[in-house]
């Protein structure tokens, strides 16, 4: 007699209010931060900020992809899908509040097109569907005719409201704050339960009743929307975006690395990362000039051999209960 396929390993969430005062600290933090005395430095910090929020909610949406076993180095068709969808959609006329969820949906209907074909590939081949999506968005972006997306040139894009820097900073913490809550309903919810089961054996999810296709494409239509609001924040904030720099390795790579180092399949990891990352990286800058990405480089290969859990796993030590 066949054995029956052992049950996957589910570790239900040990939900209490306190798990929420960290998340709740930063975000206090954050909201005090463009109202402090920062001196001349303004401008330039405000900067800072509002790139470290968009760093997290790219880093927090690839996360939430992950957690259904999904490695994904698409993440970047996504992003540039938005920031050129609501580029173009300005363009057209359409009011920039409507534009930028309208610029998502956009990114989010091309994950389920992206999914729907790649649904049988997984690891590495997965992986690498998804890098070849990249590089063909980019390609059909570049080539398009200057009048209508600037080909490979690039275009500018109207300023995120009205350039106002603390404004457009808080305007990215809801968007992050907006990116919580959906990691928290994922965390919180049957999803959990499911993305977890497919994440550690699809057959056995199978066996328990899990829908795979219709939860991977889930997973992918949520990680791709919220990219795609990191993509319009990103061209809302520097007027100009072109296909080169938007649909970037880099801008794949990024989420992926920030979501390690800060602690996988948490809320609070990858948004912790991405704020420890970024000044890591910009005092980095200063301090070593041309040869930082080789010190940030290192320093980062060196933090995920030291801590494979990430920071989440160095906060937890000693610390009994699920993360959220």
């Amino acid at each position: 007699m066949t054995a029956a396929p052992a049950r996957p390993v589910v570790r239900t969430p040990d939900f209490t209010p306190g798990k929420l005062l960290p998340l709740a600290l930063f975000f206090l933090l954050a909201v005090a931060f463009p109202f402090l005395p920062l001196g001349d430095k303004r401008e330039f910090l405000l900067q800072i900020g509002f790139f470290t929020l968009v760093a997290g909610v790219m880093a927090l949406s690839w996360d939430i992809l992950a957690r259904s076993g999904q490695v994904s180095l698409s993440h970047a068709a996504f992003y540039g899908i938005g920031a050129y969808s609501y580029a173009l959609l300005l363009k057209g006329g359409l009011p920039w509040l409507a534009a930028m969820p309208a610029a998502a949906l956009v990114s989010g209907v091309f994950s389920l097109l992206l999914g729907a074909v790649t649904m049988r590939l997984s690891g590495m081949y997965f992986a690498i569907a998804t890098l070849a999506f990249t590089e063909v968005i980019r390609t059909i972006i570049q080539n398009l005719p200057e009048s209508v997306a600037g080909g490979a040139n690039g275009m500018l894009v109207p300023a995120l409201l009205g350039g106002n820097s603390r404004a457009q900073y808080l305007f990215a913490l809801g968007i992050l704050a907006l990116t919580v809550a959906v990691s928290l309903a994922v965390r919180l919810t049957r999803l959990h339960h499911a993305f977890s089961a497919i994440r550690q054996g699809e057959e056995t999810a199978r066996v328990l009743g899990v829908s795979v296709v219709r939860y991977k494409l889930l997973a992918f239509f949520i990680s791709s929307f919220l990219a795609a609001l990191g993509g319009v924040l990103y061209a809302g904030k520097t007027f100009f975006i072109n296909p080169l720099d938007t649909f970037s390795l880099a801008n794949s790579i990024a989420p992926l690395t920030t979501s390690i180092f800060g602690g996988l399949y948490s809320t609070l990891g990858p948004v912790l990362g991405a704020a420890v990352l970024r000044v890591a990286e910009e005092l980095l800058h200063n301090a070593v000039k041309n040869g930082y990405l080789v010190v940030y480089g290192l320093v980062l290969i060196l933090s995920i051999l030291w801590l494979p859990r990430g920071l989440m796993g160095l906060l937890k030590r000693g610390k009994p209960g699920g993360d959220l």
